[in-house]
């Protein structure tokens, strides 16, 4: 078989049988061509035991080797998902993160809007954070996002006039996350902003673009007596539900040409 050059080499049982069997030559002449190649590590699985010419070749070339009792097909699992994740697409987006119905919702928008109290007030509704401020984001595969907090900023929320807040000392264990997985963007705007930029009722659903991956989006306006929490809290509902296939604005649509439909 074709050996990739460059590649992890993972040997399990029949490639280490293979790599044994015939005469000292043969053997020689196949773990050769595995080392000439320059795998960054070899790795021998099913609780295999390293020929001694695998071994003595690999010192010289300074080759780490690696052994575990793990399958082979463990293995290559394990590292395709490490390995995706080590050197995904990263980026670093400025917002609140937040698990938000079980959703992971990232809370924008212009400065001075409250997007940290607003996250105080999730919190305090029974949601969890992510990342406050400044939040990683890496496409881990074609069709996810996922969003981790800086560790110099794990747990920590700054809220205007208060500080720092430590949101796992105060709310407990359950009112953090390690990582979401991004599916809603919640931009907070200004009056002026919406009525200048926004329509009131969009006919498609709203994206934008992060990493390459177009992520729905919603736009809130806040104006003084508005509860902003709950606001966000039916946008996440209603993001759920498009998720499942049902499209409020489109059966309203097709209710209404029914309705004309009929003359009613």
């Amino acid at each position: 078989n074709y050996i990739h050059p460059y590649r992890v080499q993972i040997l399990g049982r029949r490639e280490v049988d293979y790599l044994a069997k015939g005469t000292p030559e043969d053997c020689a002449r196949r773990i050769s061509r595995i080392v000439t190649l320059e795998p960054p590590v070899v790795i021998l699985a099913d609780g295999q035991s390293a020929p001694d010419a695998l071994v003595s070749m690999c010192e010289r070339a300074q080759i780490p080797m690696f052994a575990t009792h793990e399958s082979s097909a463990f293995v290559i699992d394990v590292l395709r998902a490490y390995l995706s994740k080590h050197f995904a697409e990263r980026t670093t987006m400025h917002g609140v993160f937040m698990d938000i119905l079980g959703l992971g919702v990232m809370i924008t928008g212009e400065s001075g809007l409250g997007k940290s109290e607003l996250g105080l007030e999730l919190i305090s509704r029974g949601n969890g954070l992510v990342a406050d401020d400044a939040v990683d984001l890496y496409r881990v595969n074609q069709t996810t996002l996922e969003g981790r907090c800086p560790e110099l900023l794990q747990n920590l929320l700054e809220v205007r006039g208060i500080g720092l807040l430590d949101i796992r000392a105060i709310f407990g264990e359950t009112a953090v996350r390690r990582k979401m997985r991004l599916k809603l963007i919640v931009h907070l705007v200004r009056k002026e902003t919406m009525e200048r930029e926004y329509e009131r009722m969009p006919t498609e659903p709203l994206t934008q673009d992060v990493l390459g991956m177009a992520v729905r989006k919603v736009i809130i306006q806040v104006v003084a007596g508005r509860n902003i929490a709950v606001l966000v809290e039916a946008a996440v509902r209603n993001t759920i539900l498009q998720l499942r296939g049902i499209d409020t604005y489109k059966e309203f649509v097709e209710r209404h040409r029914r309705a004309m439909a009929s003359g009613g």
